[in-house]
């Protein structure tokens, strides 16, 4: 039972901490906060079901992301650059507006049925660890978000690109002021952010039924983590999605008359020891 509910700990924190890494760059970057970030994440996960239901689920893994990213470059172009310093409540209602619009257009498009996704032939069946069946489908997920996690640390920590980030996020005036185009850097990293978003909506689907509202919960807890790990910090996301994943899966199973309470109550114990979250505000 425990080596089950680390497991599935783990599969749920690689989910957030794909998801949930998009929201901080962004906010890291730009500033805004997204509300629409869990709509966009639904959004990935019907375009991935159309393409896998058309095609094959490692095409829809790939056209997904690709697609979504697309989108957010458009969202950055014509949405963020504008919100950009604006007034809190100003973002907050065009955010909220562009969620409900992305929810109308899954309404339009899909429907209101719920739907599903066949894990692929590949990584079905099942592996013992420590005695218990592991689902192989579900290490694969663990693997992915310790891949991502990888990638991003690398390109931001040893890329120009990164760089560039890590300059604009805490000074863009500056960083543009030294030759820097930082709506471009803006971007890619609004591009990146929604088609990670797009991933994880992808990789769950096989896990979840595909609703019109599945981006709630997920929008919910991704704001748990970006706040828990620090505004824009990437290690302190990664280090949050793991946390709350452990707590939503032991909550489950040994308190679940609190559990849908747990990941609040330890978003408030982290901020009363670190109000500015885990990782402070350090991309």
């Amino acid at each position: 039972m425990i080596t089950i509910s680390v497991i599935n700990g783990l599969v749920y924190g690689a989910l957030l901490l794909i998801a949930a890494s998009g929201l901080s760059m962004v906010y890291g970057l730009r500033r805004v906060v997204n509300f629409a970030h869990g709509a966009l994440y639904m959004l990935g996960a019907y375009l991935g079901y159309s393409i896998a239901t058309h095609f094959s689920f490692w095409l829809a893994l790939l056209l997904a992301p690709l697609l979504m990213g697309f989108i957010g470059v458009l969202l950055d172009r014509f949405c963020f650059r504008l919100l950009q310093d604006k007034e809190p409540l100003s973002v907050l209602l065009v955010t909220f507006g562009l969620l409900l619009v992305i929810e109308d257009l899954v309404h339009s498009l899909w429907g209101r049925s719920n739907l599903s996704v066949s894990v692929p032939e590949l990584l079905g069946g099942s592996l013992t660890l420590f005695g218990s069946a592991v689902p192989v489908y579900r290490l694969a997920i663990v693997a992915l978000g310790a891949l991502v996690m990888g990638g991003l640390f690398c390109w931001i920590r040893f890329s120009r690109i990164g760089l560039y980030l890590r300059a604009a996020s805490t000074d863009p005036t500056t960083t543009a002021m030294q030759g820097v185009n930082t709506d471009k850097v803006s971007a890619i990293v609004v591009g990146l952010g929604t088609a990670l978003a797009g991933l994880a909506g992808v990789v769950a689907s096989p896990m979840l039924s595909l609703a019109p509202g599945m981006g709630s919960d997920v929008l919910i807890n991704s704001f748990v983590v970006v706040v828990i790990g620090g505004l824009g910090s990437i290690g302190g996301t990664f280090v949050a999605a793991v946390l709350l994943g452990q707590v939503q899966s032991f909550g489950i199973v040994y308190l679940p008359a609190i559990s849908a309470l747990l990941p609040f109550m330890l978003m408030i114990a982290i901020l009363l020891w670190r109000p500015a979250g885990i990782a402070g505000n350090r991309l």
